[in-house]
Parts: C-alpha cells; sequence; structure tokens
C-alpha cells in the first residue's frame, strides 16, 4: 500500500502550447507498473480550455466544480456539472475546459502508452468555443 499525502505533488502550470487561458494541473496518481493510469485533478478559470486532441486509451473527466464545455470533433458544445462523467473513446479529437463565464474543476483519468497520454493538436478557435 502507498499513501501520498495531500500537497506532497505541487500544483503545476500546464504547457502553454496545449491550453489556453489560466490552468492549474494538480498531479494525483502517476502510472505505477503494470498499470499505465494517471489522475490529476485540473482547475481551468472562465474562458480556459484544453486545446484539441486525443487519447491513445481514452480519457474519463469527473466534474468537482463549475460549470464546463466539451466537444468532440463534428459534434455540438455540451454542458457538463459536477457529479457528471464524460468519457471520450481513443482516439477520438475533442477539448474540454470552463464555460465563458465560470470556472470548472475536473479529474482527468487516463492511460499512457509508450510514455503519453495525449496527442495534442491545434488550439480551439473562440469560434469553435463559443456556444
Amino acid at each position: 500500500m502507498q499513501i501520498t499525502r495531500v500537497g506532497s505533488n505541487p500544483s503545476t502550470t500546464p504547457p502553454a502550447e496545449y491550453f489556453t487561458g489560466a490552468v492549474r494541473l494538480d498531479p494525483l496518481a502517476s502510472p505505477k507498473e503494470p498499470s499505465r493510469v494517471a489522475i490529476a485533478s485540473v482547475t481551468f478559470e472562465p474562458g480556459a480550455r484544453t486545446h484539441w486532441h486525443t487519447h491513445p486509451v481514452g480519457q474519463h473527466l469527473y466534474l468537482l466544480a463549475g460549470l464546463g464545455w466539451v466537444q468532440e470533433e463534428g459534434g455540438p458544445v455540451q454542458e457538463v456539472r459536477p457529479g457528471d462523467v464524460v468519457w471520450f473513446p481513443p482516439g477520438v479529437k475533442h477539448w474540454h475546459g470552463a464555460s465563458a463565464t465560470t470556472g470548472m474543476t475536473h479529474l482527468a483519468v487516463q492511460e499512457a502508452v509508450d510514455g503519453s497520454a495525449a496527442d495534442w493538436l491545434e488550439p480551439v478557435t473562440d469560434e469553435q468555443y463559443r456556444r
């Protein structure tokens, strides 16, 4: 058994080449062989969002607080609230973030393949982001 005490993993600011706006990442669990699962709490300020991206083994999001928006390529922007769970299948191009006026925090759960949990793509434009 391993207990990771709160505060033992410092908050970080994820790379700006993958996000628009102010975002804080709090790593909660790193993969431990043979597992490939990582868990992070991610907080988006109003208007902040990921860039378009995919995950090799898919991704679950569990909404903890605030009001978020999510979108798969070709689909509508959808609103998500605390308690909602979002599943993005492997290889599906998508983005997620806060609404334009309200911040959002979610748990992100995904697996890495060959050391990579995401393939990052182009930014979500303001036109794509608007509802």
